[in-house]
């Protein structure tokens, strides 16, 4: 059962500040314990001060919550899902952003909270990527809810070899690979005309960015898979990034992805569902045919 609440965002503009004020106004009214990031202080009413905890981590949260609320967009969703990576603390995000694929609560918070707090929710575990090597590139959390990709650091193409369990795939030359999550398959993967699949599924897809050679498509593998990496190319460096983290890497190193052994609990209020989502985010329907 879901009794204490925290809430995870940046205090970014007007948006976030009447979403936050309306979450506190709910939990408070249900009688929820209610934890706030401190980046978000500036947004508590002095009436409801005295009944709000603060945490800088969440991992030093003076409560341990049942679950983490993101209140922001996709981004801050991302960001959020990563400080509770291997806790067992569910994710549940309210879209105070533009797309909402991942921060899907944007009508009727209120509702949807209660939904949450008396039980009338579903979970859906989504899986994430790793980067494995480099070690500690990306800090101690090399994880991503989306996508990690290889991209040209300068105007010049790269050549990326992939190999899958130790056999050779093919090496794609272009502007780079998306590697990308089921959840990540409608960001960045969805604008190259890759797969679109269910949260739920646990496979890896590889899209190229601008392949040189059109007959080169998205392919889809098994989630228990290991990517290895080499890229080349005529410049200095390549860019890597892992979700919303980037970093540049010189020609010589080598990448290892693969799956972590956990998953990241995604709460979905009554009403609230991938493919009403799909319909609404990506028009689908608007014919008047249907």
């Amino acid at each position: 059962m879901i009794k204490n609440i925290a809430i995870f965002g940046y205090d970014n503009g007007r948006p976030v500040a009447d979403y936050v004020r309306r979450i506190i106004g709910v939990l408070r009214e249900e009688g929820a314990g209610i934890l706030i990031s401190n980046k978000l202080e500036g947004l508590i009413d002095p009436e409801s001060r005295d009944h709000i905890k603060l945490f800088s981590d969440i991992e030093n949260s003076p409560v341990v919550p049942d679950l983490l609320l993101s209140v922001g967009g996709d981004g801050t969703f991302l960001e959020t899902a990563s400080k509770v990576a291997g806790r067992n603390i569910p994710v549940a995000g309210m879209n105070a952003g533009r797309l909402g694929f991942l921060a899907n609560i944007h009508d009727d918070p209120e509702s949807a909270l209660k939904n949450i707090l008396h039980g009338r929710y579903t979970i859906t575990e989504r899986y994430m990527l790793r980067l494995t090597e480099p070690a500690g590139l990306m800090g101690d959390n090399a994880l991503a809810l989306n996508d990690i990709t290889v991209q040209k650091g300068d105007l010049n193409m790269i050549t990326v070899k992939v190999y899958v369990d130790d056999l050779y795939l093919n090496t794609y030359w272009s502007d780079g690979l998306i590697i990308s999550t089921a959840t990540g398959s409608t960001a960045y993967n969805l604008s190259t005309g890759g797969p679109i699949l269910s949260p739920g599924d646990d496979s890896i897809v590889i899209s190229p960015l601008s392949p040189h050679n059109l007959t080169v498509r998205p392919i889809v593998l098994p989630g228990n898979s290991t990517l290895s990496l080499v890229v080349e190319g005529r410049s200095n460096d390549y860019l890597v990034t892992c979700d919303y983290r980037s970093a540049r890497l010189p020609f010589e190193t080598g990448l290892i992805i693969n799956q972590p052994e956990y998953t990241i609990s995604t709460v979905n209020p009554e009403g609230h569902d991938f493919f009403s989502t799909l319909r609404t985010k990506l028009m689908w329907g608007a014919d008047p045919r249907n």
